[in-house]
């Protein structure tokens, strides 16, 4: 009975457990599903809130974009207006300035109808006035046949005999003229001819042009150059075939030879010598070798250089090499690539002036004396050899015909061997251009005139075109027209023999008389 009463206590107690636990479970369930409810509708709501703030911006940036948009196509707009504007003014001015045009040949039209019009009239009177001078010719040439007894015939056939017979008194003048001159002209060209050829080889020439001063720190250093026995000048001087003088000058050493590059080269070999102080024959066979590679570099950058300033392009690499071997030429003194710089200038600046295309004459200009940078293994004037050597190089044959002809070596095939002759004498011929300064280049002229004005019968004499002319006025009472004649001759021999002069001397003597009268 007590078993039973627990069971039964025991099975109402675990019921009533488990109805609060139930109840109690269901509360809790119930208490996390409003919790979980809750926290949904915050999530939800937060959810809402950042779709709005997203919605939001990309409407924003929707709007930005639209107006970047819109301000682009607008200005893009404004921008084909301004344009459409600026065309629409242009053509207007256009159309303005044909009408004006079409107003002016208008004008020029009715001028020039005017004008034929005079002009057919004029000739109908000229017609007119032409036959009346054959009529009154006719009649005066009836009367002079009258008067001299001699028909149209005879007095033709005896005024062509006097004329014939003056014209050959005249060509036997000329021709005793054009021999004087072509034995002066042949002197000349023969003197050029020679420096030409001087000027190609590596012989000795006047100490002006030839030598080369390399100043020394202290004297002895002349005896580590000449070296034990003087090894080390032999093998400077075989190395660089020059002369090296050592004399009793204070700290100096002369360097003479005749090719500007070779003195070129052993002057810095030896600035370089005395620098490194290791002075014997190794060492200066190396030194002599690795200038002359630096100064073969040099004249080839000289050439580029050279070629760019005169404003020419697509020239040839060994062309331009030639050119840089100018700066170590000489013409008479006067420096061979500065001179061939003077002459590409002036060559343009007169085809421009005439209406010529400049380029072809500045090309020209700057080539035309390529021909004295060949060693002497090539025989014949340098303007022709010059002509070879474009032609090899493919130069157009312009100018090739102007580098050939410019000491008329050749025929003249266009205006641009003209120019380039003239630059070349207009180079030359300038005060001090060629070995002279200015003042003994005055001094010439003051000797010319003196020596002119002592001759008796002279009043004034004037030295012209750079002391190429001298215009000698005489006394025409004292002076008749054969002893002007003779004169000039005079003159022109006492120049030869008293003067020393580039070119040539034109002597002019000029007789002029002069009869005044006063009406009262």
């Amino acid at each position: 009975m007590d078993i039973t009463v627990s069971i039964i206590i025991t099975v109402i107690l675990a019921i009533v457990g488990f109805a609060i636990a139930y109840f109690i479970g269901n509360k809790l369930a119930g208490q996390k599903i409003n919790e979980a409810e809750q926290n949904s509708k915050l999530l939800l709501k937060d959810a809402e809130n950042k779709a709005e703030t997203i919605k939001k911006e990309k409407i924003l940036e929707v709007k930005e974009e639209w107006h970047k948009k819109k301000q682009e196509f607008e200005n893009d707009t404004h921008q084909k207006k301004i344009k459409i504007q600026n065309a629409e003014r242009e053509l207007k001015t256009k159309s303005d300035a044909i009408e004006q045009q079409k107003d002016q040949n208008l004008k020029k039209e009715k001028s020039l109808k005017v004008f034929e019009d005079d002009l057919f009239k004029k000739d109908e009177i000229l017609k007119v006035k032409l036959e009346e001078a054959e009529e009154y010719n006719r009649n005066q040439m009836i009367i002079l046949e009258k008067i001299s007894g001699m028909s149209k015939e005879e007095a033709k056939k005896s005024l062509f005999d006097t004329f014939i017979s003056e014209a050959k008194q005249e060509a036997a003048i000329q021709a005793k003229f054009i021999r004087d001159e072509a034995k002066l002209n042949a002197s000349k060209d023969a003197r050029n001819i020679v420096i030409d050829a001087i000027q190609r080889t590596a012989s000795d020439h006047s100490v002006d042009t030839t030598v080369s001063v390399v100043n020394l720190e202290s004297d002895e250093m002349k005896g580590r150059i000449i070296g034990r026995e003087g090894r080390n000048i032999r093998a400077f001087e075989s190395a660089t075939g020059i002369d090296l003088i050592i004399d009793d000058t204070p700290e100096a050493v002369v360097i003479s030879g005749f090719d500007p590059f070779r003195r070129e080269i052993a002057k810095k070999s030896l600035e370089k010598l005395m620098t490194d102080g290791r002075i014997h024959p190794a060492r200066i066979e190396e030194i002599v070798n690795k200038t002359r590679k630096e100064i073969e570099e040099e004249i080839v950058k000289s050439g580029e250089n050279t070629i760019l300033e005169a404003g020419i392009y697509n020239v040839h690499p060994e062309i331009m090499k030639l050119v840089g071997r100018m700066k170590y030429r000489s013409s008479y003194g006067q420096n061979l690539l500065n001179h061939s710089l003077e002459v590409s200038y002036l060559a343009g600046l007169m085809a421009s002036e005439l209406g010529l295309d400049p380029i072809p004459a500045k090309r020209a200009g700057i080539l035309h004396d390529i021909g004295k940078c060949v060693d002497q293994s090539i025989d014949g004037p340098h303007a022709l050899i010059g002509y070879d050597i474009a032609k090899k190089y493919k130069e157009h044959r312009i100018i090739c015909n102007a580098i050939g002809s410019h000491h008329e070596d050749m025929e003249m095939e266009s205006p641009y061997a003209v120019l380039v002759q003239a630059a070349d004498s207009i180079s030359g011929a300038r005060p001090g251009a060629r070995r002279e300064s200015l003042e003994n280049y005055v001094k010439r002229l003051e000797k010319l005139e003196t020596l002119a004005n002592g001759f008796d019968g002279v009043l004034k004499t004037f030295a012209i075109q750079a002391g190429r002319e001298v215009r000698v006025i005489v006394e025409p009472e004292k002076i008749d027209d054969a002893f002007a004649d003779s004169m000039a001759n005079d003159i022109a021999k006492r120049i030869e023999t008293e003067m020393e002069y580039p070119g040539q001397i034109k002597v002019t003597v000029i007789r002029e008389r002069r009869s005044v009268s006063l009406a009262k």
